[in-house]
């Protein structure tokens, strides 16, 4: 339910994925059961309702606390906080009366909606139950988030930087923000070649199959990239520029859950090759800089590394990390 629309917005494409947070109490050593494995404990279970992203607006959400514990639940008090910036009135609210155990109870809050943001974006709205009885635990949390827009189709369709140019057409790249590049001809060489299959931890890869001189690679900066399979790990193919491209890959699931995990490249060149827990995967003789092809005696490589999946669940799309100093070439999943 919404109220008070500011204005008559662009509709947003919401798909919302829901879950609760829940707290289980701690158990002495002392107070430990014999014998076959007790069943877990009742646990407070606090849900939001889906969230209008349809801004500039406020909108009205719902919050339920379920009291799955032993005791009856009392002084409940409920608060709900959305995105960094977005107002929430009231910031907290108190529940008259008491809970028996499996009654629930309801209250909303009101959110300020701003206008919708262009791509892919994922909200995440919290709401925090504190009482007195109950599962004994006094707070719980309950989180939910959701998206607006769609990630891109691949991560050749984010393309957004070139990395590659010809040794007689080197004007085009721009790899390191000074004009610098990787020269096709060296890349080639080693096994580089546009399309050609990259083996790496595990992974098939395939090096870019454009162009030299056109956009080769993804400055990463936070792309939502679609991508199905299950496996151990995600290898990401690529370099860094500078000694600080590391960040955070979050892998979402088709089941609405999702993972975290940091890695790293080192930067395409002086950086030691293992910097980051990362794999050398090729290295060549010098760079293509603005007026040709020049640094022979240096090395520019290329590398991998990986973050862990759920083997056990499917991979529906990956967010790349917020930092446009890792630069990725593919990425993939491994067995």
């Amino acid at each position: 339910m919404r109220s008070a629309r500011l204005i008559n917005p662009l509709r947003a494409v919401a798909v919302a994925v829901a879950g609760a947070v829940m707290f289980v109490p701690a158990q002495s050593a002392a107070a430990a059961p014999a014998g076959p494995e007790a069943p877990a404990a009742a646990r407070t279970e606090v849900t939001i309702s889906p969230v209008d992203l349809d801004g500039p607006a406020i909108s009205t959400v719902k919050v339920t606390v379920k009291n799955a514990g032993p005791q009856h639940m009392r002084s409940l008090k409920v608060s709900f906080a959305g995105p960094v910036g977005w107002a929430v009135q009231p910031s907290v609210r108190a529940v008259d009366g008491s809970l028996a155990t499996g009654a629930s109870a309801s209250t909303t809050f009101q959110i300020q909606v701003p206008a919708k943001r262009p791509g892919f974006v994922i909200r995440t709205f919290t709401a925090t139950a504190t009482y007195q009885g109950g599962d004994g635990e006094g707070t719980a949390t309950g989180t939910r988030s959701e998206r607006s827009g769609t990630p891109q189709a691949s991560l050749s369709a984010a393309y957004n930087n070139v990395a590659i140019t010809d040794e007689s057409a080197t004007k085009a790249g721009n790899y390191d923000g000074e004009g610098n590049s990787f020269s096709a001809q060296k890349l080639a060489a080693v096994g580089l070649a546009p399309g050609a299959t990259v083996n790496a931890l595990g992974a098939k890869l395939t090096w870019p199959n454009v162009p030299a001189g056109t956009k080769d690679n993804v400055a990463s900066s936070g792309q939502a990239i679609t991508l199905g399979g299950k496996g151990s790990k995600l290898v990401f193919l690529g370099s860094g520029v500078t000694s600080g491209a590391t960040g955070n890959a979050t892998v979402h699931y088709t089941d609405g859950t999702s993972g975290t995990g940091s890695f790293g490249f080192p930067n395409w060149s002086f950086d030691p090759v293992t910097a980051h827990g990362a794999t050398l995967v090729k290295s060549t003789d010098g760079r293509n800089r603005q007026d040709g092809y020049g640094n022979a005696t240096v090395k520019y490589s290329v590398f991998a590394n990986s973050v862990a999946l759920d083997p056990a669940k499917t991979v529906e799309f990956v967010v790349l990390p917020a930092n446009a100093n890792v630069h990725i070439f593919d990425m993939a999943i491994a067995p």
